[in-house]
């Protein structure tokens, strides 16, 4: 067997399993590769007995393949949230991001870009990306998409009963506590997603 060929195989696989979560035929192999089919079909086989491919239920993949995960989710990336003084709700799309769901968890999920710094305590910094798992309801001290008034914002969530009021708490020393009767919960924040 000829290590250039053996190379193009396996990089044709790991490249068309990147771009499609799936592996090749043999025919899309050779298609890639420009390689004879036949000639793929044996070297596939040859390769198979010396350990450097492997045939699973997800068919003809390398080392890597089959050690990524394939059990992915489309999460949608909605515009920004303000980490700072409530603002105007604004919800639109601007794409989706294909996540693992073992990052994941169960659940509906959306992402946020974090706008301001009133959360740079709880490692929340202007730009930065957080995953919110969308829901109604929320657990003292969870970091919540709060709507109130018809404005938003991301804070800590400490409701006070005995106040009978809510503190979306800022995680940031030199900010004040907003305090609000009412508001609508979006969505709980689970993970930030940050650039260093």
């Amino acid at each position: 067997m000829k290590k250039d060929k053996i190379d193009k195989i396996k990089e044709s696989i790991e490249r068309f399993f990147d771009d499609t979560d799936t592996t090749p035929s043999i025919r899309e192999i050779a298609l890639i590769t420009g390689i004879p089919k036949s000639t793929v079909q044996r070297y596939v086989a040859l390769m198979e007995l010396e350990k450097l491919l492997i045939k699973t239920d997800r068919g003809i993949e390398t080392d890597k393949t089959a050690k990524t995960e394939t059990h992915m989710v489309r999460v949608a990336k909605i515009g920004t949230i303000p980490c700072g003084p409530l603002t105007e709700e604004e919800e639109y799309i601007d794409g989706y991001v294909k996540l693992p769901r073992s990052f994941t968890g169960k659940g509906e999920f959306y992402l946020l870009t974090a706008q301001g710094n009133s959360m740079i305590e709880a490692g929340i910094d202007d730009g930065d990306l957080v995953l919110i798992r969308a829901q109604n309801h929320a657990k003292y001290g969870d970091i919540v998409v709060a709507l109130a008034d018809g404005k938003n914002t991301l804070k800590r969530y400490l409701p006070n009963d005995e106040k009978r009021a809510i503190i979306l708490h800022p995680e940031n020393k030199d900010m004040e506590d907003i305090v609000v009767t009412d508001l609508f919960i979006q969505g709980v924040a689970t993970k930030v997603i940050k650039n260093l």
